[in-house]
């Protein structure tokens, strides 16, 4: 299920960025004293209470100026929320409720969306200081005095986050369809396909590159099954991106394929593959997910017999990192092989989720182990004593061994290559990993 969006808001200079990097457990924001060192959304992961939510760090919100990069991080910011479930509204202790606070105030009453209100720099501990008690002049309720720097308070400001995030219930017709995401470069065809396999204009198809903005669902049921398809926005270079819109659409993008059970990587087979291509297919390899190499506009192609094998062949040297994702040549627009697209999308969901038992990968670990010799350093050998599978969606295998150190990359490899060549797993990331019996360290 897709993961509420969580925005950190406020003026410029308030500690937005240190609270969003002490928040996520990582210093992923740029933390200085000037004002407008953050400009673009920065995003991560953060967890409390169970509940999963992606947090926003925003660039500080100043008065109308003609100022375009101050103009442009106001826009940023006014579209974290807009599509946040809830706003963290930074302010700060020591310099007081300004006007620029105010008129922050009001532009999120507006928003008509829940606000944490947090006053930041909170540093000593006891009682609050006479000035806390000039934030409630805001409007927003109570504030939460918080420390970014120590960390004071984020435990409250995180339960009051928690309390007002919308409940994650799934819908009933995404239980047991298979959601898809459809992604790629802008302008490969994606809103064409899927319009085709829905069977209705669901998405605006233009020419023109970054049409599509939103991440849009179309449930679809066939022969095959029930499939929840994603359409999102093409990934640009980072150079390339210079919309204030289009840049949000990557956020979404992300969100989408976290969501998806199965990606369909659209390559358009006019133009080859590029390096972006590669980049678009790394969220999917990092999100564990079961992926798909899709050539689109193939009818558009200048063909003999020999071009669709050397383009597979070219496609394998270039995806070598997803070696693993079987290839189709399709056209969104003619229709042509969309019932194999769908048969593919099923087998390698029924790869992502494969459990092996422990069983029969003994028995492999024990031939594999027997036909190539674990490697030695220093006159040890490595030992391993076991193997169990962990998890689904990817596959995840643990092996337990004497030292992780001797676990070689390239005998891990060896073993990943094994397990595919014995139980299949097409179409799916496997993931190892190694642990020492008794310490538990992992690599």
């Amino acid at each position: 299920m897709q993961k509420p969006v969580v925005a950190i808001v406020g003026r410029p200079n308030v500690g937005k960025s240190t609270l969003f990097n002490k928040l996520i457990g990582q210093r992923l924001s740029i933390v200085d004293d000037a004002p407008g060192v953050t400009r673009d959304r920065i995003y991560g992961d953060c967890e409390w209470r169970g509940r999963q939510f992606i947090l926003v760090d925003t660039g500080g919100i100043e008065h109308r100026t003609d100022d375009v990069i101050v103009s442009q991080m106001r826009v940023q910011a006014e579209l974290a929320v807009e599509t946040a479930q809830v706003i963290i509204f930074v302010t700060d202790l020591r310099s007081g409720v300004l006007a620029a606070d105010a008129e922050v105030s009001v532009m999120l009453q507006k928003s008509n969306k829940p606000v944490v209100l947090c006053v930041n720099k909170c540093d000593s501990t006891g009682d609050l200081p006479m000035e806390y008690y000039e934030f409630y002049s805001l409007g927003l309720g109570a504030p939460f005095p918080v420390s970014s720097v120590h960390g004071h308070g984020t435990g409250d400001l995180l339960d009051a986050v928690c309390d007002l995030l919308p409940q994650t219930e799934q819908e009933e017709e995404e239980t047991d369809a298979i959601k898809v995401a459809v992604i790629g470069k802008p302008n490969a065809g994606k809103s064409s396909l899927v319009n085709k396999i829905s069977g209705e204009e669901r998405a605006i198809v233009s020419d023109i590159a970054g049409t599509t903005r939103d991440a849009i669902d179309s449930f679809v049921e066939n022969e095959h099954g029930r499939f929840l398809l994603i359409d999102t926005a093409g990934l640009r270079r980072r150079s390339k991106v210079d919309s204030n819109i289009e840049r949000y659409s990557v956020l979404r993008a992300r969100m989408a394929v976290e969501r998806a059970d199965v990606c369909i990587i659209m390559i358009d087979g006019t133009e080859g593959f590029t390096e972006q291509d590669s980049k678009v297919a790394s969220l999917a390899l990092e999100g564990g997910k079961a992926c798909i190499i899709a050539v689109n506009k193939w009818d558009a192609v200048e063909k003999d017999g020999k071009t669709m094998d050397q383009f597979r062949k070219d496609l394998m040297v270039n995806f070598s990192f997803m070696s693993y994702a079987p290839i189709i040549f399709i056209s969104a627009k003619t229709g042509q092989r969309l019932d194999r697209l769908f048969e593919l999308i099923r087998y390698v969901h029924e790869q992502n989720t494969m459990r092996i038992s422990t069983g029969m990968l003994n028995d492999l670990l024990a031939d594999a182990t027997a036909r190539v010799q674990p490697p030695t350093d220093k006159g040890k050998r490595l030992k391993i004593y076991y193997a169990t599978q962990a998890s689904t969606k990817p596959p995840t295998f643990v092996f337990f061994c004497n030292r992780a150190k001797l676990f070689h990359f390239s005998y891990q490899r060896y073993l990943e290559n094994q397990i595919r060549a014995t139980f299949g797993l097409e179409g799916t990331p496997v993931r190892i990993v190694v642990r020492e019996r008794g310490d538990g360290k992992t690599k």
